[in-house]
């Protein structure tokens, strides 16, 4: 790769890991090509995307992002996961493609600038979708205001039987 190449790579590189929720690190050595292939098409299904880049390249590329905390574990043959939309998509994804290809290693990841080691990474990819999560925290929401209207309801609603109680106690004297 020539040096104009190089540039642009690390230009290209570095918007996009400027822009991304999540990056996650994974050594890929001894994946044949089509291990590498499905773990890309899965990874493209869930809006995330996986390169191969030199470690070098991706120290330059990853300079005033949130990705520049990696730079110490960057050693060996690499690839690079990175998702603009959904953290917990890709993890799910590699955690998956790991447990079935004992050759494909998650070594780190980061996200919001910060490190994720491999059991944040596997405790990411349990976690339940961003819809389900939004539903949950919505009927959350829900149930405050709807318990406080039964409980509100229910002080008319008790004086009214004790009322009732009276009127039935006046009336058998």
């Amino acid at each position: 790769m020539n040096l104009t190449t190089k540039k642009e790579v690390v230009e290209k590189l570095n918007s996009r890991l400027a822009e991304t929720e999540i990056a996650l690190i994974v050594a890929y050595k001894g994946l044949d090509v089509e291990s590498m292939t499905q773990l890309r098409n899965e990874l493209r299904k869930e809006g995330s995307q996986l390169e191969v880049v030199k470690n070098t390249l991706l120290s330059m590329a990853s300079e005033g992002t949130q990705v520049s905390v990696l730079k110490d574990f960057l050693k060996g043959p690499n690839a690079i996961v990175t998702s603009k939309t959904d953290p917990v998509a890709p993890a799910k994804v590699l955690v998956k493609f790991a447990d079935a290809n004992q050759k494909l290693e998650i070594k780190i990841g980061a996200m919001n600038g910060k490190v994720l080691n491999l059991d944040d990474i596997k405790a990411l990819a349990k976690m339940p979708p961003k819809e389900i999560l939004l539903a949950q925290l919505l009927s959350t929401m829900n149930a405050v205001p709807t318990a406080m209207v039964r409980v509100l309801g229910e002080v008319p609603r008790s004086f009214l039987y004790v009322l009732n109680a009276i009127g039935d106690q006046k009336k058998a004297a």
